[in-house]
């Protein structure tokens, strides 16, 4: 009996999912390096998209960028620390409960997001086809992994 070579393709969908992985760590690599050119940290560039895009009515509070950032309470606490030593973000008390801090850009904080989301959509101008030619490799066959429900249907 043949011994399988770590190269085999006897794991369905190692190679679209390797080029996927390689995809997200070449624009993550990009994300860094644009980042520091600015004078700031990668997590301080996703820190201030996720203020800025943080819906109209809903407070910018630590428990929701700790949520949207995937990141422990108290984690979000010390980035948004960090942050606001680098002159980016300001904290403010929420007016209606007090015991929360909200948490703002400041004009400086603006004004670098504003020069990186421009980089970073220059970049998927440039580059996201070829991360959506890889996530279509994968589309078909998660289409047909989808369960059906009890009376045959999807």
């Amino acid at each position: 009996m043949k011994k399988e070579n770590a190269r085999s393709n006897a794991i369905p969908h190692l190679a679209e999912l390797a080029e996927f992985r390689y995809q997200l760590r070449a624009f993550l690599s990009f994300s860094e390096a644009a980042s520091e050119a600015c004078g700031i940290a990668a997590q301080q560039y996703q820190l201030m998209q996720v203020i800025a895009a943080t819906p109209e009515g809903r407070p910018a509070t630590i428990s929701h960028l700790a949520e949207r950032m995937i990141l422990r309470h108290n984690s979000a606490v010390e980035l948004v620390d960090r942050a606001e030593k680098a002159g980016i973000v300001r904290r403010r008390n929420d007016e209606q409960d007090l015991r929360r801090s909200l948490v703002e850009l400041t004009p400086e904080g603006q004004k670098i997001l504003q020069q990186l989301v421009t980089q970073h959509v220059q970049y998927l101008k440039t580059h996201g086809e070829e991360i959506v030619r890889t996530l279509r490799t994968l589309q078909p066959a998660s289409q047909a992994e989808k369960p059906t429900n009890a009376d045959g249907g999807r």
